[in-house]
């Protein structure tokens, strides 16, 4: 069974990553073991130039891993789909993404005042909002240092355990 999926959008410079970052060591300190896919508009390499990896990649490998004792990484080079990417996460309890705001599953809008207003594409899938600023919106607003009920709400998320 896949873990629930959370997806965490908003324009470009809201504040996205800086929440994520302080919300997932809440989360862990819970026991809730998580997987983050971020979406990037960009281009990017997460290797480094001269490394055996990029020097595989730069030769025309499609996939090229890496691990060692503490880490592993796949790169896949070419483009993948978001159900590609999630058939490589495993054994965690949630998946939340960055990004995203095409999928169709539930919501977290982060807006920030100055901002255009709310990127949800589907008002039916916004289970919440972080804003520094009331917004007319149909779901629960909390504000940027509101993590406690922001997790509350992820965990509420999660299936009951079985026992």
């Amino acid at each position: 069974m896949t873990a629930p999926i959370i997806s965490f959008i908003g324009w470009s410079g809201v504040g996205k990553t800086t929440f994520l970052e302080r919300l997932i060591p809440a989360l862990k300190a819970r026991g809730i073991r998580l997987a983050l896919l971020k979406q990037d508009g960009h281009e990017f390499d997460m290797d480094k130039e001269g490394k055996d990896s990029w020097r595989f990649t730069q030769s025309g490998a499609d996939v090229v891993t890496i691990a060692n004792q503490a880490h592993a990484a796949v790169l896949l080079n070419r483009p993948t789909d978001f159900s590609e990417i999630l058939a490589h996460v495993r054994d965690v309890d949630l998946i939340l993404t960055e990004g995203y705001h095409n999928l169709h599953y539930p919501q977290i809008e982060i807006h920030r005042k100055g901002f255009e207003t709310l990127r949800c594409l589907y008002p039916d899938q916004l289970i919440a909002l972080v804003t520094d600023e009331p917004l007319a919106a149909d779901a629960p607003q909390f504000g940027f240092e509101d993590l406690e009920p922001v997790c509350r709400l992820l965990l509420d998320q999660l299936p009951a355990s079985p026992c």
